[in-house]
């Protein structure tokens, strides 16, 4: 796509933002405030995913033109920025994890039949999914970890284990999970696991809770903890075959991370925004906070934190599409660290400049608090990423 359409396709989506999202989001949160349940799909995401498709503005995030819009990961990077203001924005767009990721393995894992009975569904809508690999006994930051375990018993797979962080498993709409499993102890480290499809009304699937982020259940979308007793799939479930699973997901975390930076910094500016426009109005010991030096100093230091985190995700977007995962992979996780730290600062001052306002529902400050701080974890803690960082730093100075 030429910069030019790209550029037009960035100018609708921010005007669609603008007027379709962000006025709703407060219907969205009236909608589940008054069912019966907030399991349950808000009637408003039906109508809004509907007008964006109807303009053309569905499934950005595929850079395979057979499924999505044929984006490089640096043209797609500022649409997902502008998606990212929102927490319901990326859904509306068919953009939001894990479906994106889970899509993503579809389309350059999974086989014709797999494509058929679960890709076109979720490009669609008409499903959700939810990635099963963090599990609670071990350090899942480390995929290699992973110990739920998967055996061959004849034409079918076995499967024991319990997960947790499942993101997406509490939607109505959520009736595929990707597992991770240990398939092949014996074999050598990053060969030992795979990864299959399991439907979540497989007899032996429980979703034992949803687990609350700093009291936030994330409702519908959630985050659950599954257990997983005698499962049974068939062995066509099986993605790019037994061993697999390490492969794919490392294909699969590369332009996730990316997506979970460039949200980042579309909350970041919109927390700018909310923490200007609460300096301009509001009055303090006789004068505005605009005028006031601290506040002054907080809306700078915002400024230059989030362009500086622009610059560096971008760089890694482009590393992405010129190189691949591998070659990418510290400036990756640069952004991956960069990022949710310094949209929790940004945030944390727009909640200082708004005072108790700020840590009220009346705005979506401590809402998007609450979920950047996951971002320092999901995907990979920080501290894994620096060591990432430093590896390849050492190397290239001969360590």
């Amino acid at each position: 796509m030429t910069t030019t359409a790209t550029a037009s396709l960035l100018e609708r989506l921010e005007a669609f933002m603008a007027s379709d999202v962000l006025p709703n989001e407060s219907v969205y949160r009236a909608q589940l405030l008054a069912a019966p349940t907030p399991w349950m799909q808000p009637p408003i995401m039906d109508e809004l995913q509907s007008r964006a498709r109807a303009q053309g503005l569905w499934n950005l995030f595929l850079p395979e033109p057979e499924f999505g819009a044929g984006l490089t990961n640096r043209q797609y990077a500022p649409l997902c920025e502008a998606m990212g203001r929102s927490t319901i924005g990326p859904e509306v767009f068919n953009c939001s994890a894990p479906d994106t990721g889970n899509m993503e393995v579809f389309a350059r894992y999974g086989t014709g039949a797999q494509q058929d009975r679960w890709l076109r569904p979720l490009l669609k809508a008409e499903i959700r999914s939810g990635f099963a690999m963090t599990e609670p006994d071990v350090a899942s930051s480390d995929a290699t970890n992973v110990s739920a375990r998967i055996r061959r018993e004849g034409d079918e797979y076995v499967i024991d284990g319990r997960k947790w962080w499942t993101s997406g498993a509490g939607h109505p709409h959520c009736k595929v999970l990707i597992f991770l499993g240990r398939s092949n102890p014996d074999a050598p480290r990053h060969q030992q696991h795979t990864m299959l499809i399991v439907p979540v009304d497989t007899p032996g699937v429980k979703i034992v809770r949803t687990l609350p982020v700093f009291g936030y259940d994330d409702a519908p979308h959630g985050h659950a903890e599954v257990l997983f007793e005698n499962v049974r799939v068939p062995v066509e479930n099986v993605l790019l075959g037994e061993g697999r699973g390490f492969e794919i997901g490392q294909g699969r975390l590369g332009p996730g991370r990316l997506h979970h930076c460039l949200r980042s910094i579309g909350v970041a500016e919109r927390a700018l925004e909310a923490m200007v426009a609460r300096a301009k109005s509001r009055v303090a010991f006789g004068k505005t906070l605009a005028e006031q030096g601290v506040v002054m100093e907080a809306i700078a230091d915002s400024r230059i934190e989030i362009d500086q985190a622009r610059l560096l995700v971008y760089d890694a977007a482009e590393q992405l599409d010129k190189h691949g995962n591998k070659a990418a992979r510290a400036a990756l996780a640069m952004a991956k660290v960069v990022c949710p730290n310094m949209s929790l600062r940004v945030i944390d001052r727009a909640i200082q400049v708004h005072g108790a306002a700020g840590v009220s529902d009346d705005t979506f400050l401590a809402r998007a608090y609450a979920h950047q701080r996951t971002l320092r974890l999901a995907d990979g803690p920080d501290e894994v990423h620096r060591v990432t960082i430093a590896k390849d730093e050492l190397a290239k100075r001969g360590r």
